[in-house]
C-alpha cells in the first residue's frame, strides 16, 4: 500500500501527563518531563490527552498547557494537541486554538457521552477539519467513550485531505486489520494500546501513542523502531520485557496508575483530579513490584 498523505511521526509518541501541584498545573515539572523524553528519543509528545487529564482542565488550563508544550518543545518532535470534546462547537475551538500557537497536529476521540450515530460522527470530525488547518489523528477508544469508530465511517473520512491518521485503542485486532487492509493508504495506524505494539504494527501500523513511554520513553521508541525495520522477533521479545508493566500501568484507570508511577520516579506529586483518586494499595504494590523489576525504583 502506498501512503499518500504525509505523516505526523513514525516510532513513539508520549500521551504525557499532566502534573499538578497544590491545584494547579506544575509546568516546573512538566517542562523537565518533556525535556528528559525528548533527550531519551521519543518521537512525538501528546499533550492534554486523556492520559494529561484532559476531561478535569479547564478551558484556560488546556489552552496554557498546549501553548507551553509547544513552546518547551520548540520543534524538536511534533506536538499533537488533544482537543476532541462531546460538544462539536467546543471542540472547533479548542482544535483553532492549537493550530494558532503552533500544535502541529490534532488529536480528536469520538464525542463521549453522547455516542454519536455513524452520521454524526463523520459531520463532528469533517466540520473540524473544515475549520482547522493542521492534520488530524482520529482517537477511536470506545472502553472510555461508549462510541466505537466503525469501519463505513473511517471509509468515509479517509477522503479528507487532513484527516491522516488513528488512534486505534479499540482492542480489537480484527477490526484494525480489517482498517489497514481497506485504508491503510489513507491513514497511518498507531496502536493505542501498549499491549498490542507489534501485532498492529506488524500489520503496517506506524507506531503508537503510548502510556507507557511516559516511564520507559526510550525502551517504547526501541520497540516500534525494531518493527519499523522489519526485526519483530526482537520486537516482541521487548514488549513482552514489559508485558507485567504495561499490565501494572492499567491496573486502574488510566492516568492514575502511570502518574503513580511517575511520582515513585520523582517526577511529580501524586496528585490528580476528582473523580480520579489514589490508587488502591494492593494495585499500587503490585505497580511498584514491577517498576523494581525494571530498575525503575
Amino acid at each position: 500500500m502506498s501512503k499518500l498523505k504525509p505523516s505526523i511521526f513514525t516510532g513513539a509518541a508520549t500521551a504525557i501527563i499532566t502534573p499538578f501541584k497544590n491545584g494547579a498545573i506544575d509546568y516546573d515539572s512538566f517542562g523537565k518531563i518533556i525535556d528528559d523524553q525528548i533527550a531519551k528519543g521519543i518521537d512525538s509528545i501528546v499533550v492534554t490527552g486523556t492520559t494529561g487529564e484532559a476531561a478535569t482542565l479547564t478551558h484556560e488550563e488546556h489552552c496554557e498547557c498546549i501553548k507551553y508544550a509547544v513552546e518547551k518543545i520548540a520543534g524538536r518532535v511534533p506536538v499533537i494537541a488533544g482537543t476532541g470534546s462531546n460538544d462539536t462547537a467546543y471542540g472547533i475551538e479548542l482544535s483553532k486554538y492549537a493550530c494558532e500557537v503552533g500544535a502541529d497536529a490534532l488529536l480528536l476521540v469520538t464525542p463521549y457521552y453522547n455516542k454519536a450515530t455513524p452520521k454524526g460522527l463523520i459531520k463532528n470530525f469533517i466540520e473540524t477539519a473544515e475549520a482547522t488547518n493542521k492534520p488530524i489523528i482520529l482517537y477511536n477508544v470506545p472502553s472510555r467513550t461508549g462510541c466505537n469508530i466503525s469501519l463505513p465511517v473511517y471509509r468515509e473520512l479517509a477522503k479528507h485531505e487532513r484527516i491522516v491518521a488513528v488512534k486505534e485503542a479499540s482492542g480489537n485486532i480484527s477490526a484494525i486489520a480489517e482498517l489497514i487492509a481497506e485504508c491503510g493508504d489513507s491513514y497511518d495506524i498507531y496502536s493505542g494500546n501498549d499491549d498490542q505494539i507489534v501485532p498492529i504494527m506488524s500489520l503496517g501500523g506506524k507506531g503508537v501513542i503510548s502510556v507507557l513511554s511516559n516511564v520507559l520513553p526510550k525502551e517504547t521508541h526501541d520497540i516500534t523502531e525494531l518493527c519499523l525495520n522489519n526485526n519483530y522477533t526482537d520486537a516482541a521479545a521487548l514488549q513482552l520485557k514489559y508485558l507485567k508493566l504495561i499490565n501494572a500501568l492499567f491496573c486502574e484507570v488510566n492516568p492514575v496508575p502511570v502518574k503513580t508511577a511517575m511520582a515513585e520516579m520523582g517526577w511529580c506529586d501524586i496528585e490528580m483530579r476528582l473523580p480520579l483518586c489514589e490508587m488502591e494499595d494492593a494495585n499500587k504494590a503490585k505497580l511498584i513490584a514491577a517498576m523494581k523489576e525494571h530498575g525503575l525504583l
